[in-house]
């Protein structure tokens, strides 16, 4: 976990998922797999393996013993719900987000016929609590359109987009049953260009609908230079935050104990 992220709109990272495979136009010049990339091959490093996918069931209980509230993005260098995830690992991905109840969990994904799946079974215990905000990435209309829906017709009770990197104008879009919206434009070397109408339509959208808008970032090659000012002012709208206590130093290291026992044992998730 990294207590400081760099990411605009988040406090935190937990990755108990790491590596990852491309599936769309917004995965073309993936900033995870990048940095991963660089330390295949080195021995003892966290992404020794490249950006392979594989679980990592030693961080499941890092959040129990993280006892200042956060905001945490799940996986930011994975995608929870890719199919090579088995579902029981799944499962406990989100039993550890719904003890964890201090924190603010941000789940992201490209999967989202699974998501919608998932959030209306296995993980229905999961998808109502006001504390784990769902939420897709959309990047065009062929691949992102469809992604929103099948969010908006799922059980989620905190729904989002990261509508990021922004490649086309998306027109017109289903804001219904969203809580909040992150606009940003893609970064790094061979960075697409994102037009400024593109952002506005976005922006508009989101004031008429009431939902908090997020702007992240214009991108291109040097971000830092570009900013995230968008018409003169910067936007960092979020959904309400639900205040829950934090629980008693003993019950999370019990919890924490408790998942790690379990994960022990000869038939534990952790060999998937």
């Amino acid at each position: 976990m990294s207590a400081n992220s760099t990411i605009e709109w988040t406090d935190a990272t937990w990755n108990p998922v790491r590596g990852c495979t491309k599936i769309s136009p917004g995965c073309k010049h993936c900033y995870a797999e990048t940095f991963a990339e660089r330390f295949r091959g080195v021995k003892g490093h966290p992404y020794e393996r490249g950006f392979d996918l594989r679980l990592v069931p030693e961080k499941l209980a890092e959040p129990l013993r993280w006892r200042t509230p956060k905001m945490i993005f799940v996986n930011s260098m994975s995608d929870l719900f890719h199919d090579q995830v088995p579902e029981e690992y799944i499962v406990a991905v989100s039993k550890v987000m719904a003890a964890a109840r201090w924190h603010t969990f941000q789940v992201l994904t490209k999967r989202s016929e699974r998501l919608q799946h998932l959030l209306s079974t296995s993980l229905r215990f999961a998808s109502t609590e006001p504390h784990i905000w769902w939420g897709v990435s959309v990047e065009n209309k062929k691949h992102g359109l469809a992604r929103i829906d099948h969010l908006c017709a799922s059980a989620a009770a905190v729904k989002f987009l990261s509508i990021e990197p922004l490649l086309e104008d998306l027109g017109s879009i289903n804001l219904e049953r969203i809580h909040w919206v992150i606009v940003g434009g893609e970064s790094g070397p061979g960075a697409r260009l994102m037009h400024p109408s593109w952002v506005t339509s976005l922006k508009d959208q989101c004031q008429s609908a009431n939902v908090p808008f997020f702007f992240k970032q214009w991108g291109g090659v040097r971000k830092s230079k570009t900013g995230r000012k968008l018409e003169g002012r910067t936007y960092n709208g979020y959904p309400r935050r639900v205040t829950l206590p934090v629980s008693s130093p003993q019950i999370c290291s019990a919890l924490a104990e408790n998942i790690e026992r379990a994960l022990s044992r000869p038939n534990a998730i952790c060999h998937f």
